[in-house]
């Protein structure tokens, strides 16, 4: 059971993250629940708050790996208690920081969750017919082709200006994240979908109106697709492809078009570029896709490997 002085100095910390910070409640909640463990735990081995020294917080972070603890529930303990002393010691009830320099547990790398190619079919098929009108359906077909064909993120997708896509391009230009463009290449389906979706919003417009800024204009506040609407779209298109919606988001086309080109021997750098990431460290997540791959090619074609054998 944690003393009264170090539930004390937690209360305190707390009162200052919301006054301070204006900490959500529940993020509160979270730093009371972890800081009370660490209080218990250091209670039990006859330590405390005011006490402890970087070698007993290491070990209490060792003690949360053995119970098995998830590393993002480590991450945010070690956060917890580094701001905890970091507010001890400006408080003046420490000397020093323990906790200052000691390293978390790190992110795990968690493989994108992805769609084989016949999935992405089944989704292409259902987005043609999909929609109230034709016109609906024109413009689902071309978000899914458009995403599938480009990687595009959402973001990217729903606020793609029509000056991008006049006079049937190969290539469009897309601008990312912190203002960076990026030139990626159109399929001939993706390419269709966007000249049929081009014909048939210009053909609606009334006599004298002028075509709006945006290739998926809507009423909304900024004039186009919002990423909410796309999303909920992009789950009844599933829905009707027989597609597990649960396994469906706009970012998991995202990937498949990543792992599929990959997977057909594309390299690390084109794809970075494609999905216009600032570093090849955050594409490499999809090697994973390369394992079956080589382990076929080493069986298949090295002279030493058994024939018609395991392949485990």
């Amino acid at each position: 059971m944690s003393d009264d002085a170090d539930l004390g100095r937690i209360s305190a910390f707390l009162d200052a993250q919301a006054a301070e910070l204006g900490a959500a409640t529940n993020t509160l909640l979270a730093y009371g629940r972890d800081l009370k463990d660490f209080a218990g735990w250091l209670a039990r081995r006859g330590d405390g708050i005011a006490t402890v020294s970087r070698d007993g917080i290491e070990a209490y972070l060792t003690h949360c790996a053995d119970e098995g603890l998830a590393r993002s529930t480590r991450a945010r303990r070690l956060s917890a208690v580094r701001q905890l002393f970091r507010f001890g010691f400006d408080e003046g009830w420490r000397a020093d920081n323990p906790a200052q320099t000691i390293k978390g547990p790190g992110r795990e790398k968690r493989l994108p969750q992805t769609l084989d190619v016949a999935e992405v079919d089944r989704l292409l098929a259902a987005a043609r017919g999909h929609g109230r009108n034709e016109a609906e359906r024109l413009r689902n077909t071309c978000l899914v082709e458009l995403l599938y064909a480009t990687g595009m993120r959402v973001s990217e997708l729903v606020s793609l200006p029509v000056a991008a896509t006049r006079g049937d391009p190969r290539m469009i230009l897309i601008r990312g994240k912190g203002g960076k463009e990026r030139m990626v290449p159109l399929s001939p389906s993706a390419r269709r979908a966007l000249a049929n979706w081009i014909a048939a919003s210009e053909a609606a417009l009334p006599d004298g109106a002028t075509r709006a800024r945006f290739l998926f204009p809507s009423r909304s506040r900024e004039g186009h697709l919002t990423r909410h609407r796309f999303y909920l779209l992009i789950k009844e298109i599933a829905l009707a492809a027989g597609v597990s919606p649960d396994l469906v988001t706009p970012h998991t086309l995202r990937h498949a078009f990543a792992t599929h080109l990959l997977a057909n021997g594309a390299d690390l750098r084109s794809i970075q570029t494609l999905l216009g990431h600032a570093d090849v460290a955050t594409t490499e997540i999809y090697t994973h896709v390369l394992e079956d791959r080589l382990r076929n090619l080493v069986f298949d074609h090295h002279p030493l490997a058994p024939k018609g054998g395991r392949r485990d």
